[in-house]
């Protein structure tokens, strides 16, 4: 039932007007495994929009660089629970030395967090951040405790879970608000 809200709350609009010189296009995409409120943007020498491409949601530049990758799909293994596929996932993509002194947590930095949706991030261990909180009075921003795919001191990014999805979301949320709508993202099956 909570997947169905989903749907017909992704099928009716995104969360939010669109930012000044954009305007909010559907965009799925079955072979990435998701459905996404983007938004194309003219900024004059500047064009913004997004595609999918492999298990990713990218947002590329008229001016050029390369696509960000802002959001990424990930399977879950058969029988596995969201929580330990984030686990083993981060396991996987982080250090041996920084996974081991991190944590699983809630996250809790864009709420509210819609129906049938959990966030989460790695953020240290409580030894660890008794470690780190002694180390960095200076007032710089640290690098990031748990690695790449842990909480960020200077960027919102997270793993999302969906009621009855047998996949993942990894989101770089960035420091403003996206130009995707973060609260209608939809995992295809």
């Amino acid at each position: 039932m909570t997947h169905l809200l989903l749907a017909l709350l992704f099928a009716t609009a995104p969360s939010r007007a669109a930012q000044e010189g954009c305007k909010w296009e559907k965009l799925s995409d079955p072979q990435a495994g998701v459905e996404a409120w983007v938004q194309r943007c003219n900024f004059g020498d500047r064009k913004i929009d997004f595609f999918a491409k492999d298990r990713s949601l990218f947002m590329r530049y008229s001016d050029g660089g390369k696509p960000d990758a802002v959001v990424d799909v990930i399977d879950l293994l058969p029988g596995e629970t969201a929580e330990a596929g984030l686990k083993r996932i981060f396991a996987a993509r982080t250090p041996k030395s920084l996974a081991s002194r991190c944590v699983l947590a809630p996250f809790h930095g864009n709420d509210p967090t819609p129906a049938g949706v959990k966030r989460f991030t790695f953020v240290p261990d409580a030894k660890y951040k008794k470690e780190l909180d002694a180390k960095n009075d200076s007032g710089d921003i640290p690098e990031p405790p748990c690695g790449a795919w842990g909480d960020q001191p200077d960027d919102v990014e997270y793993f999302e879970t969906q009621s009855g999805a047998r996949k993942v979301l990894y989101v770089r949320w960035g420091q403003d608000t996206p130009l995707f709508d973060d609260a209608t993202l939809h995992i295809l099956k």
